[in-house]
């Protein structure tokens, strides 16, 4: 897979063929975005920000019927990032209840992250280049290995910035092991991020528009997930994002006068 660049040549225009990557540049490329996103997934945990997540039933119509909303802001207490709920109001929905595995996957798989601790657990693949709102983006196929009990996995494609060699946007679905004759159903995701403080591209909308198809019957429906008012925590100490933070050497003791 190619894609064109256009040149200005004489007055008129001339399409070039940029190549795709060699199998060996493409491996540097996958080990640089790891790493990029070790960095990232470090960073973010030093901030702040406000999650507001919804869930809607929808009839076959597109009419919603039930709802599911909840709305926490991360922050810092004593030092400690914790979650603290803003808002969450009684749940409508009907048809469908939230599990565990849920909750996995609108906390770690929704905002996926591919770093280079679980880089190895993926099958990354090389699919060729396309634009994200003007950013010029490698893409990806990525699928787990083999998955374990109680972890949940994410299985899609992912967007890298050629340049900074991060992941923009991410499309597909969360997996995972399920109990036999378990029927739960994962929707189609898609997520796009936003580059903060002119460093690390965060997540800022998760939106799934999908029909669930369960043992009673197909269910519509909505999701959607803002994360918002990113803010870099100040503490006592001096966060250098991209570099490992060293503490100072010992002072040596005084000498005694004489």
């Amino acid at each position: 897979m190619k894609s064109l660049i256009l040149l200005s040549l004489a007055g008129g225009l001339l399409a070039v063929e940029a190549a795709d990557p060699s199998p060996a540049e493409i491996d540097e490329i996958i080990r640089k975005f790891a790493a990029k996103e070790s960095e990232f997934s470090k960073a973010r945990e030093n901030y702040t920000y406000r999650q507001t997540a919804r869930i809607q039933e929808l009839d076959m119509g597109g009419r919603a019927m039930g709802r599911w909303e909840m709305v926490t802001d991360i922050v810092f207490t004593d030092g400690k990032r914790t979650e603290r709920v803003v808002r969450s109001p009684v749940p409508t929905l009907q048809n469908i209840v939230l599990t565990p595995e849920d909750e996995q996957d609108m906390r770690n798989v929704q905002p996926f992250v591919l770093t280079s601790k679980e880089v190895d657990n993926y099958y990354v693949r090389y699919l060729g280049r396309e634009k994200v709102d003007e950013i010029g983006c490698y893409v990806f196929a990525v699928k787990p290995k083999k998955m374990e009990p109680g972890q949940r996995y994410f299985s899609g494609e992912i967007w890298v910035d050629d340049q900074d060699l991060q992941i923009v946007k991410t499309y597909g679905r969360a997996r995972g092991l399920l109990k036999k004759n378990s029927d739960q159903q994962f929707p189609k995701f898609e997520t796009y991020r936003e580059q903060i403080d002119n460093k690390y591209w965060f997540p800022v909308y998760t939106a799934a528009n999908d029909v669930l198809y369960f043992q009673a019957g197909p269910q519509p429906i909505k999701q959607t997930i803002k994360y918002e008012e990113y803010k870099r925590f100040r503490a006592d100490t001096t966060i250098t994002f991209g570099d490992e933070v060293k503490d100072p050497p010992p002072t040596p003791p005084a000498k005694p006068k004489p």
